[in-house]
């Protein structure tokens, strides 16, 4: 969909690790996630409990999800961003370095990262990250997308951004 026929105004999340994805930081308490993302609609919290032991806040933003995890200190440790379906087209853009995540090939996005000097860990390619920056991308679907020769999505479903001390459990 070209610009001139968006239904709106385009908007931007740009990842900015270690920092967040705005309007949501690191380090936030429940509360101000929950007002942060709260002008989309009603935000679903889900508390820590016997299976997960800390608090996750779940939000949309035209098509666009987001899932943050409340891990130290009941505080905000990382943020997963989730591109829309494949028949959708949202007015918005998710941005890391000047990429759209999501509508950017994945190779793209890893060449790009592997250009600026950044590590690239893609030991496995439907999880590849880049520790440097502390960012960790999906490639996981079971919808009807368009693929690569490796039966590989070609764009990332999701990406995730933490600090420096994240370790997915």
């Amino acid at each position: 969909m070209s610009a001139t026929h968006r239904r709106g105004p385009l908007v931007q999340f740009v990842l900015d690790p270690p920092r967040g994805v705005a309007p949501v930081r690191l380090g936030m308490t429940l509360d101000e996630t929950v007002a942060a993302v709260s002008a989309w609609g009603a935000p679903r919290v889900y508390p820590a409990d016997a299976v997960r032991d800390f608090d996750l806040v779940s939000a949309e933003y035209d098509g666009i999800g987001f899932q943050v995890a409340l891990e130290r200190d009941h505080r905000v440790t990382a943020v997963t961003v989730w591109g829309p379906d494949e028949d959708e087209d949202p007015d918005v853009q998710v941005l890391w370095d000047g990429l759209d995540v999501f509508r950017t090939p994945a190779d793209e996005v890893l060449a790009h990262a592997a250009r600026k000097g950044w590590r690239v860990v893609d030991d496995d390619p439907r999880a590849p990250c880049i520790p440097g920056v502390t960012l960790a991308f999906t490639r996981d679907t079971s919808q009807e997308v368009s693929r690569d020769e490796n039966g590989l999505p070609v764009h990332f479903t999701t990406v995730l951004v933490a600090d420096e001390t994240y370790r997915e459990n």
